[in-house]
C-alpha cells in the first residue's frame, strides 16, 4: 500500500518549507539578495543544508521562490487596500498608495527582489513578480475607466509606467536620500500617488482628495523584514 502523508507531517513539513523561506526573506531583507546563500540560511531557519537542498535543489530555486513569497505578500496587501476603498478611484489610489508604501517599508528587499546584481539567473520570477503587480493596477484602471471616472486608456501600458516609475523613485542607485525617514516616507508615498493618479487622468482637486482619503497603510508600512 502506498504511504500517505497525515496531516500532522503536512504540516510539519509546510512549517519547515515557511521557516526556510522566511530565513532566506529576513538574510535578503538585512543583507540584500547576494546573502542569500544555502549555509546561512539553513542556520538561520534552525535546519541542516541538506534540509534546504530538498526543499529547494539549488540557490536559484530558493531565490526564485522568495521572489514569489515576498511578490505574493504585496499582491495581497494591495488586492485588500484596494477591495477595501468605497469606489473604482479610491481603489486605483488605495493600490497605488500600498505598492509605494509596501516599497519603501522594506527598500533593500525591494532592490534586492527587483534588481540587485546575483549570481544565479531568477529573470523569470522576477519579470512575472512585476507582471503580477501591473495586472492588478491595470485591473484598477479598467474598472475606473469604465465607471466613467477614467478616459479611456491602454491600462496595461500605463500600469507598466506606474510601477515603472514607483520603482525608479524608491530604490535603486538614483533614488533620493532619506526617504526611510516617516516624515519623508509619507510624503514621497502620496507625492507619488498623487502623480499616477494625475497621469491616469484624474483631475488635480479630485487626485488631491483621493491621496488623503488613501492615507498611508500602517500594515504595508510594518510589513514583515522590514529594514
Amino acid at each position: 500500500m502506498a504511504y500517505r502523508r497525515t496531516q500532522a507531517v503536512v504540516k510539519r513539513l509546510a512549517a519547515r518549507r515557511n521557516a526556510i523561506l522566511a530565513a532566506a526573506r529576513e538574510t535578503a531583507a538585512e543583507a540584500g539578495m547576494a546573502a542569500v546563500q544555502i549555509a546561512p540560511v539553513a542556520d538561520r531557519a534552525d535546519v541542516a543544508a541538506g534540509t534546504v537542498y530538498r526543499y529547494f535543489p539549488s540557490k536559484a530555486e530558493l531565490i526564485s521562490e522568495l521572489i514569489a513569497d515576498v511578490s505574493g505578500d504585496q499582491l495581497d496587501a494591495v488586492r485588500r487596500a484596494a477591495d477595501a476603498a468605497p469606489g473604482p478611484l479610491s481603489a486605483l489610489a488605495a493600490a497605488i498608495t500600498t505598492v509605494a508604501a509596501y516599497i519603501l517599508s522594506q527598500r533593500k528587499l525591494a532592490w534586492a527582489i527587483l534588481a540587485e546584481p546575483i549570481d544565479v539567473d531568477v529573470a523569470p520570477s522576477r519579470i512575472e513578480s512585476r507582471r503580477a503587480i501591473v495586472a492588478e493596477i491595470a485591473t484598477r484602471i479598467e474598472a475606473a475607466a469604465r465607471g466613467g471616472h477614467l478616459p479611456q486608456q491602454d491600462a496595461a501600458l500605463t500600469a507598466a509606467a506606474i510601477i515603472g516609475a514607483l520603482h525608479e523613485a524608491l530604490v535603486g542607485p538614483i533614488a533620493p536620500r532619506g526617504l526611510d525617514e516617516p516624515i519623508r516616507m509619507r510624503d514621497a508615498v502620496q507625492a507619488l500617488t498623487l502623480m499616477a493618479l494625475r497621469a491616469v487622468g484624474v483631475m488635480d482637486a479630485r487626485a488631491r482628495g483621493l491621496v488623503v482619503q488613501a492615507g498611508l497603510p500602517d500594515a504595508a508600512v510594518r510589513a514583515p523584514a522590514s529594514s
